[in-house]
């Protein structure tokens, strides 16, 4: 009796979630997918079914992560709350059939709606912006197949009264931008291939017939984005001649992303001498080809600027500071940096310096004091070494940008100076000197003892001082100045890979160990850090940070095996929350135990393994896909054969599809000579935030598109 008197005494002091405020409530269930919402939840009770209706809920559709979302569901949304949404975000949703997208007819207020990804035809887009009458903001693919002439007049209409347009670019094409004529923000993706499937090149020609006059008048942020090849470069030429002949007056933002080589014509110098003399920007980005060498950035004039980048330029930081900072003038607008692969930006001029030369501390001493409101900066891709004063560490100078969101820098800038001039440890017993040999799994190699092995070394260096002050970073990214991908966009494997930098060679598990101080970390790319033993650091990051989202980790410790093997199983079991796992290593052996340990990952949708010559086990591996329920894409390129990869590939598209819509599966063997057909079929989506190594702080500005 006792016993039930204190369980009833629990209920009656209990909370009710019924009992809270609506306010409350309505906070509660901004967290819930609006699928979920409005098909499941609202059914639970009256007060419940009313709240789910809330414009603040309906408001704004978010589907684009909700990769549980089938056409039915969407069918029903529409139907049942299309009225009522204002926002509509389907970007990515390559599952759905392109006769899903018919029910968006039902939105009849839609102000902005992303099909990014989506299949959508000339005729099905027609149909549905005809009735899209208030719509102001759209994002869409242009596909081979895609004809402007089947665009009804009502279509043209509604396009006419659009100001933001995201277009991606599969096929050389104006695409909707002619019947665009309001347009202020312009955003173009060009992923169109040198070559079809059939082996025949292709032109940069636009077909027949299309206009060529875009309307720019009233352009205010104009963005493009290259994938590599020379077909991509003739496309975005053509978009670019029309600005080159007028400048618009509001023009604030011009920004241009190309890989390798995009040399600069006649036509587009006089586009930067337009703007030079009749705009002020407040976020630039330009083609190497276009800033090195010239005295553009002398001339061009800026407001009050959010983001520079000049990734890959030979920009000096002499001339960085002088033309762009103003002489080091407050610059506290600057939210947003990217310096990546701009290997003299720290050193007064690059006419006789070499890139591995020591860098000028008081030119990014007067970088940090001019822009002490950068929340993203990207120092990647460069050998940034430090000197032996005092305080004028890289470590330590950084440690001062209070405001740090994200972060990218190579490994070689954050060794102590003095540790990098002594020879790494030799630890035979820990890590056999044989190349090639698969190494044992399931024995742990590294210290049980984390506080102990932190007390050694870390707590002492600038690594761990600079950690320890950006204690609201929630993405960083070292990366290796020499390192590249197995896996280059377009192209055959790369079976080679340059040595780390000699700076590097000190930084190991101390190093890692450190950045377990970001307890609001959601992000975290390790590439090329030589000095891996054990991968002991790994444990204390699945330990104290506990918002890991995304996990890339490349090429730690020796070549010739994964030494950190058993760390990571055991760093496995702690990431509750992590979502996406790419790992790039050769001789991985992705075995039941690796497996066993990554279905502790509960939340893990995306998962990306490349290794040269590395090995897999099919059972554990629909073994993992079964107890993990959330895993919706599986890409696998390892040194497999052909036929094993086939068959494993098959088997889990047979076995989940049906119950996971979203399911992308490739099993591929890395070295094989049609990777790159293979490549091409992956959805954007998934190639760009995962498959493809990339550094992605300051890649574009913050806030490009919703």
């Amino acid at each position: 009796q006792e016993v039930v008197s204190e369980e009833s005494e629990e209920e009656s002091n209990g909370v009710n979630l019924m009992e809270f405020s609506d306010e409350i409530l309505l906070h509660i269930l901004s967290y819930v997918p609006c699928t979920d919402l409005v098909l499941n939840v609202r059914r639970t009770c009256r007060k419940l079914a009313t709240l789910c209706l809330d414009k603040s809920l309906t408001h704004t559709v978010l589907l684009q992560k909700d990769y549980k979302v089938n056409k039915d569901k969407v069918k029903q949304l529409m139907r049942d709350i299309g009225k009522e949404i204002y926002q509509l975000n389907l970007a990515g949703c390559y599952w759905l059939p392109s006769s899903t997208i018919d029910h968006v007819t039902r939105c009849k207020n839609l102000v902005k709606l992303n099909l990014s990804g989506c299949h959508v035809t000339s005729l099905r887009l027609s149909k549905m912006l005809s009735t899209l009458q208030h719509l102001r903001s759209l994002a869409i693919d242009v596909n081979p197949g895609f004809d402007a002439s089947q665009l009804s007049s009502e279509c043209k209409a509604t396009l006419s009264r659009v100001s933001e347009l995201k277009q991606t670019l599969y096929t050389p094409s104006y695409g909707v931008v002619p019947c665009c004529t309001s347009l202020e923000k312009l955003l173009l993706y060009f992923e169109i291939l040198d070559r079809s499937r059939e082996g025949f090149m292709l032109s940069g020609q636009l077909m027949v017939g299309e206009s060529n006059v875009p309307h720019y008048q009233n352009l205010r942020i104009f963005y493009a984005r290259l994938a590599p090849g020379y077909v991509n470069q003739e496309v975005v030429r053509l978009y670019l001649a029309v600005l080159s002949d007028r400048t618009p007056e509001n023009l604030h933002a011009f920004l241009i992303s190309a890989p390798g080589s995009f040399a600069e014509t006649g036509a587009t110098k006089n586009l930067l001498d337009s703007m030079a003399r009749n705009v002020r920007l407040d976020a630039l980005q330009l083609p190497k080809a276009w800033i090195n060498g010239s005295g553009l950035l002398q001339h061009l004039k800026f407001n009050n600027p959010f983001y520079f980048s000049f990734s890959r330029c030979t920009l000096s930081g002499g001339h960085l500071i002088q033309r762009v900072i103003n002489g080091g003038k407050d610059l506290k607008s600057l939210t947003s940096l990217n310096l990546s692969g701009c290997v003299h930006c720290l050193a007064p001029e690059s006419l006789f310096r070499k890139a591995e030369d020591d860098i000028d501390s008081s030119i990014l001493e007067s970088l940090v004091v001019s822009c002490s409101n950068l929340r993203h900066l990207n120092l990647s891709a460069a050998h940034h070494h430090s000197s032996e004063s005092i305080g004028n560490h890289l470590c330590h100078l950084l440690s001062r940008l209070k405001h740090l969101l994200s972060l990218a820098l190579p490994v070689c800038s954050i060794t102590d100076v003095a540790a990098s001039v002594e020879k790494p440890p030799s630890t035979p017993n820990l890590v056999p000197q044989t190349f090639g040999r698969k190494v044992r799994i399931g024995i742990q190699t590294y210290p049980r003892n984390l506080g102990d092995q932190a007390n050694q070394k870390i707590e002492s260096s600038v690594f761990w001082a600079l950690m320890g002050s950006l204690r609201f970073l929630e993405t960083l990214e070292i990366i290796g100045s020499s390192f590249s991908s197995a896996m280059p966009r377009n192209e055959p494997a790369i079976r080679n890979s340059l040595p780390p930098c000699v700076r590097a060679q000190s930084v190991g598990d101390s190093e890692v160990a450190a950045i377990s101080q970001l307890t609001y970390l959601q992000s975290l790319t390790l590439a090329q850090l030589p000095n891996i033993l054990t991968g002991s650091g790994l444990v204390s990051i699945g330990l104290q940070c506990q918002h890991l989202r995304t996990l890339s980790l490349a090429n730690l410790g020796m070549m010739g095996k994964v030494v950190y093997m058993s760390a990571l199983m055991d760093m496995l079991k702690h990431c509750k929350c992590l979502r996406d796992l790419r790992l790039e290593q050769p001789y991985f052996c992705a075995g039941a135990q690796f497996f066993q340990a990554l279905s502790h990952c509960s939340s893990l949708q995306r998962l990306c393994i490349v290794s040269r010559s590395g090995t897999l086990q099919s059972d554990a591996v629909m073994s993992f896909m079964a107890n993990c329920l959330e895993v919706i894409m599986c890409h696998m390129f390892m040194g497999e054969s052909l036929t094993v990869c086939k068959n494993l590939q098959q088997s889990i598209v047979r076995s989940f599809q049906a119950e996971r819509p979203a399911l992308n599966v490739v099993i591929f063997p890395l070295l094989h000579e049609d990777l790159t057909e293979v490549i091409r079929d992956v959805p954007m989506r998934h190639l760009d935030e995962i498959t493809l190594f990339k550094s992605r702080v300051a890649e574009e500005p913050p806030n490009l598109w919703w």
